[in-house]
């Protein structure tokens, strides 16, 4: 993985908030600056030099991974770190202060007593990974293709008297068999009345003829998430399922279409909630349109009423996933993993949309 430009980028915001040693912490974000996959490290980087701190278990990993100065700890991490800022003469030390807890922060304090509060800056660093690269989206392509290939396959699978936990472990195995390292967070089955749960985590319930079941799940390829829904009907669809499914199909399709460059993320929300409005059902859409992916699965920028992104940009991936869910009868979801080129939006998750009746 080359991390040269993602150094860059960092080195930049540090020069621009004036910190002369950053320290990163996050996992992912370890990851993202270095290439190293492993845990229990830190990154610190000045304007000249990029160090990774670690302990003997990971030594030969960390030199296998990343191109960084790899120091050994033996007494604390953070003491390892915070002698390096006293033995280069940093005076402007930043950190990851969503990711460091209050004890640890004291516990760096109690390390540096010449140190004042000016002398540490909070910086967040998630903005820099929002524009995934080529190498990042390839990933992601990946990950996508390793989760369509698993709906069609569950297709095979889904039948009345099955569990809702057997439809997500067929899923889940399967997704493993083709090269995902983990699901990509706890996977979704809701079928019947259980569907007007938007988190309807897999039960013990048993599918029944005539419902509605949807699945929400993902695959993850070196790191990289993707997130896909579907939702079929077991059997003949009812007139309300399948007018209920056109709604949230068209609302879905919208969605992709108005995910441009230059767009808000408000916008893109607001454009799916009127046309889920014109049907009706714009109430039971609770939740915000969609989230970006990565090396997390859930990222920003986001889509939803409240959303931050006032410009969205090339080379952001973003999912799309109106749903709508009715209290005592159930409900359905459709979700894609969406690149944002310019052009517009181009789904990285390309299984079956139309309405499937098994």
């Amino acid at each position: 993985m080359n991390t040269a430009k993602r150094i860059e980028r960092l080195r930049d915001l540090m020069k621009e908030k004036g910190v002369e040693a950053m320290i990163v912490s996050k996992t992912v974000n370890l990851r993202y600056f270095s290439g190293f996959t492993g845990d229990d490290s830190l990154l610190f980087i000045t304007a000249e030099r990029e160090f990774l701190l670690t302990d003997s278990r990971y030594l030969a990993q960390a030199a296998a991974e990343t191109s960084f100065e790899v120091v050994e700890q033996k007494d604390g991490l953070w003491k390892q770190a915070v002698a390096a800022a006293q033995e280069l003469g940093c005076r402007i030390l930043g950190f990851e202060g969503k990711d460091v807890s209050f004890d640890t922060f004291q516990a760096i304090r109690k390390l540096l007593p010449a140190f004042h509060e000016e002398n540490f800056i909070s910086l967040v660093l998630e903005p820099l990974r929002e524009i995934k690269d080529a190498e990042e989206i390839a990933c992601l392509k990946k990950a996508a293709e390793i989760s369509d290939l698993a709906f069609d396959d569950v297709l095979n699978f889904l039948r009345p008297g099955i569990s809702e936990h057997s439809v997500a472990a067929r899923l889940e195995a399967f997704m493993r068999e083709r090269g995902s390292e983990r699901p990509a967070f706890t996977t979704i089955v809701a079928s019947g009345v259980r569907g007007s749960l938007p988190h309807g985590t897999a039960s013990e319930k048993l599918l029944v003829a005539g419902e509605f079941v949807t699945m929400d799940y993902g695959a993850v390829y070196q790191g990289y998430h993707s997130d896909i829904t579907r939702t079929v009907v077991l059997g003949e669809a009812s007139e309300k399922q399948k007018e209920l499914y056109h709604a949230v199909l068209q609302a879905q399709k919208l969605g992709v279409q108005r995910l441009r460059v230059g767009a808000s993320g408000k916008e893109v929300d607001r454009a799916v909630r009127d046309c889920l409005m014109k049907d009706g059902y714009a109430e039971y859409f609770g939740h915000g349109l969609g989230h970006s992916v990565g090396l997390e699965i859930h990222e920003e920028p986001r889509l939803s009423p409240k959303s931050k992104a006032e410009r969205l940009e090339e080379g952001m991936v973003i999912t799309v996933e109106p749903g709508v869910y009715l209290p005592d009868w159930g409900g359905l979801r459709i979700e894609d993993t969406v690149l944002l080129e310019k052009q517009g939006g181009v789904p990285l998750t390309k299984a079956a949309k139309h309405l499937i009746e098994l």
